[in-house]
């Protein structure tokens, strides 16, 4: 079967997205940054020569984005090959019908054009129509005044526990000491954060704070509101259980923190939360991803081999706790395959960063097509930051679909039917029942 027309049946399947970073303040672009600075396009024009890698600011104002288009825009030539660039084009031909290259002569009047719609909230479910996406889950920090509600729902992304930062190795103690310091669940903290400008007027000094601590941001936890908690695990980090010995020594000597004492505040914290969880008899879903750890301006893809095995022990021990994982390195996949294989309560969730592109996503869909159930795996999410990228990254992901399923329809493996039924079920039917998301009527007729 030809992929075309199975795309053209693909489309027809409305899909949720579990995890965005879209402000219901801003859902749509404010402009042609938001489309042509999205951080992965960044990272893209940052190799080919750009001078700039960083992100842009999370409310720029008009002299930066101006300044930083007017740097990026030479080097769009440089890009044109990459799969990121192709969904920055997707947006501008399908949504804005900007069919010819930005340029500078040109990249003010499609700026403005942006501009213009970005607060038309029938423009924004008209993206999520075209896109075919019935309910975008984004961070519980990102919910504004709620006034989106019919099309979003949160999942909370406050502490990360098992992240490890850059040169910090108290890390694990400055995101428990960030939630501590506040009073509902907010936005998490940005990995490139400098301890120095964290002036918390509650520190972790004894196992008694470590406790407190962690008592606050279970109790602060908006679990009518969030069905999950989003984190990050660390493959720099060696997971075991660590004992109250252990990390009372090692809070002694935090000013003199090196890895060894890194791996037992994460380990300690992540244990005693999971702990304090189950004795709050708290449903909550824990969302990891893995495999992305800190350069300068980003992240890159990064396997320690051991590390799912080790977090298989801790999940091992928590078997009514529902744990699922995000990878960003293509490595991890079939490991993390074999873990959730065994244990029921682990769920494999999309591609993640560095693993989202086309070559790395059609071999993910077949690996995990080949080892999982239809209820161990969900096959789409977007992690955007508006909703044309979230039109984008699902066009490509049905695009991917497409082609790893008309060849198993030639091979004999699926008939039509079964292989839309999967695309149904992982896109749809899965995320549904993993997190408990309720799809807007409105925007699943397709």
């Amino acid at each position: 079967m030809k992929p075309e027309a199975l795309l053209e049946k693909i489309r027809e399947i409305p899909f949720v997205d579990p995890h965005t970073h879209v402000d219901s303040a801003h859902l749509g672009a404010r402009g042609l940054d938001d489309i042509l600075l999205y951080h992965m396009v960044v990272s893209d024009l940052y190799n080919a020569g750009c001078p700039d890698g960083s992100r842009l600011s999370e409310a720029p104002s008009p002299e930066e984005a101006q300044s930083r288009l007017e740097r990026a825009i030479p080097y769009l030539p440089k890009i044109v090959n990459t799969s990121c660039y192709w969904g920055a084009r997707m947006i501008l031909e399908d949504l804005y019908g900007v069919h010819e290259p930005v340029t500078m002569d040109n990249w003010r009047y499609i700026h403005d054009m942006i501009a213009e719609r970005k607060d038309d909230r029938a423009w924004h479910r008209e993206i999520l129509r075209r896109a075919g996406i019935a309910k975008v889950v984004t961070e519980y920090g990102r919910r504004g005044d709620r006034s989106n509600d019919d099309i979003l729902e949160y999942s909370q992304e406050w502490a990360f526990f098992t992240r490890a930062q850059w040169g910090k190795f108290d890390a694990a103690l400055l995101e428990l000491e960030y939630a501590w310091n506040h009073e509902e669940s907010c936005s998490p903290l940005p990995v490139t954060t400098k301890a120095e400008d964290l002036l918390f007027n509650k520190k972790i000094r004894s196992l008694e704070d470590v406790y407190a601590a962690i008592r606050h941001y279970c109790e602060k936890t908006p679990e009518d509101v969030c069905t999950n908690s989003a984190s990050h695990l660390s493959t720099d980090i060696h997971y075991r259980n660590v004992s109250v010995e252990e990390m009372e020594a090692a809070l002694k000597n935090r000013d003199r923190a090196g890895e060894r004492e890194r791996d037992i505040y994460a380990n300690f914290i992540q244990q005693e939360y999971m702990r304090e969880l189950d004795r709050r008899n708290s449903p909550l879903i824990l969302q990891f991803s893995v495999g992305a750890e800190p350069l300068p301006y980003e992240t890159c893809s990064y396997l320690h081999s051991g590390t799912a095995y080790q977090f298989a022990e801790v999940i091992a021990r928590y078997p009514k706790r529902l744990f699922t994982f995000s990878l960003s390195s293509a490595a991890h996949n079939q490991q993390f395959c074999t873990i959730a294989r065994e244990l029921p309560n682990v769920v494999m969730v999309g591609y993640w960063w560095h693993n989202f592109f086309p070559t790395i996503i059609r071999q993910v869909i077949s690996e995990r097509l080949d080892m999982l159930s239809l209820e161990k795996q969900i096959g789409y999410f977007s992690d955007a930051y508006c909703l044309e990228w979230v039109y984008a990254k699902s066009q490509i992901i049905r695009r991917q679909f497409a082609q790893v399923l008309s060849q198993r329809i030639d091979a004999g493996q699926y008939d039509e039917k079964t292989a839309l039924d999967i695309v149904k079920a992982i896109c749809l039917e899965t995320p549904q029942k993993v997190f408990g998301i309720t799809p807007n009527p409105a925007l699943l007729k397709r």
